[in-house]
């Protein structure tokens, strides 16, 4: 979809911001632009939509030459979100949103609805905040209207420069989620700028590192973490790049160990053969859990499992990263968690803390080695929770 040939930017000081710069982005991908400031990557976005002119080399959008067409005409076709919104202030919410349509000759009724759809698709009730001026707004709120505007004609390409950049840690993370969510429905082909290597991981289907003015790493956001090319990548994502690469690498059901369960309606056992058990019910979903020291205390005959089964709070369904699942062990002091699949909520398995960092090493070495994390050998650090269980006085990490 975008195409850069060899592309230099020189100012007349001589100045270079970007040097023989090439790189291609797939439609419907979205790659972020890292580095500091000064390192060309917002010029490099700013190319594309001319509002700077390149002083050698081409870039394409859609296999056309972006010098051929007309600035103005171009920029309608590209969706622009920065920093600062740049919202009309005199002008309603629902009027900054149908803004390109308008300028495209849309009928007004026909740019009002698809600004109210735009609207309601970032999570703002077009009936309550339609009506409403920038001014009325939060922070994020402006932000969400800034990235409806950009959508609004429906372009194949969107630029964005450091979009959540203004707005406080809190409502960054939310308006990431919000966006990443917004991205799996539209698919657009998307340039993200900034400088926030955290932002970069987070959101990139691919990364570029900048250095200055040239590219220094361009790859999978888990590939830069784990395996940086040059000692100033290295340097750059930081000596806590593993930590951040917890944050990229999926829950796989190979990560997962088997512990005992129990099911609903069976009698309550007067032993576990182990510290604690998972509770399902009929159809495999997970229920909750049982220690095998209550099930001592409680047992009595004709007592079932459903009368002393436990709240089971420390769940994550697969596919969830490895930084999620460490983030509610801390949440819940729980030596493990309970995985599920993301459809009925069958339960698959468990991840401990060993299977955490036997997946991460898993994971870095496959990257390094070009295969699937499954074909990955490593020697197990891990106890089978079946055998000893986690060392918990509850049977499951939790300290009461």
């Amino acid at each position: 979809m975008i195409r850069f040939e060899q592309v230099t930017k020189r100012y007349p000081d001589g100045t270079t911001a970007v040097d023989d710069l090439s790189f291609e982005v797939a439609e419907g991908e979205l790659v972020t632009l890292v580095g500091p400031s000064g390192c060309g990557k917002t010029t490099t976005m700013k190319m594309v939509n001319r509002l700077i002119e390149p002083s050698s080399g081409r870039i394409l959008m859609d296999g056309e030459d972006v010098s051929s067409v007309n600035p103005v005409e171009l920029r309608r076709r590209i969706g622009y979100v920065i920093q600062q919104v740049g919202l009309f202030p005199h002008k309603t919410v629902l009027e900054n949103t149908a803004t390109v349509p308008h300028l495209l000759g849309w009928q007004r009724a026909k740019a009002r609805t698809r600004a109210a759809e735009l609207l309601d698709l970032v999570g703002l009730d077009p009936s309550v905040y339609g009506d409403r001026y920038p001014e009325q707004l939060s922070g994020g709120q402006r932000q969400r209207v800034g990235v409806a505007r950009a959508l609004a004609a429906d372009p194949p390409v969107l630029l964005m420069d450091e979009p959540f950049g203004a707005v406080d840690p809190v409502v960054r993370e939310h308006l990431q989620n919000e966006f990443l969510k917004l991205q799996s429905q539209v698919r657009k082909t998307v340039l993200f700028v900034t400088h926030d290597i955290e932002e970069a991981v987070r959101l990139g289907d691919r990364i570029a590192v900048y250095g200055q003015g040239r590219i220094e790493q361009f790859d999978a956001p888990a590939a830069v973490l784990g395996t940086p090319a040059t000692p100033y990548v290295a340097d750059f994502v930081g000596a806590d790049r593993g930590l951040k690469r917890l944050s990229v690498t999926p829950i796989e059901e190979s990560d997962l160990e088997q512990p005992p369960v129990v099911h609903l309606d069976d009698p309550l056992p007067r032993e576990l053969g182990a510290r604690w058990a998972v509770v399902l019910d009929s159809a495999g979903n997970l229920h909750g859990w049982l220690s095998a020291e209550h099930a001592r205390a409680a047992g009595s005959a004709g007592s079932t499992v459903r009368e002393h089964a436990r709240r089971m709070d420390a769940w994550l369904p697969l596919g969830a990263s490895l930084k999620q699942a460490f983030a509610t062990m801390l949440q819940h002091d729980a030596g493990w968690i309970a995985v599920i699949d993301e459809g009925p909520g069958r339960f698959l398995g468990v991840l401990t803390p060993a299977k955490l960092h036997e997946a991460l090493r898993r994971s870095i070495d496959a990257d390094a080695q070009d295969v699937p994390r499954t074909a990955v050998e490593l020697d197990s650090i891990s106890t089978v929770p079946s055998a000893a269980g986690p060392a918990s006085s509850d049977g499951r990490g939790i300290k009461r």
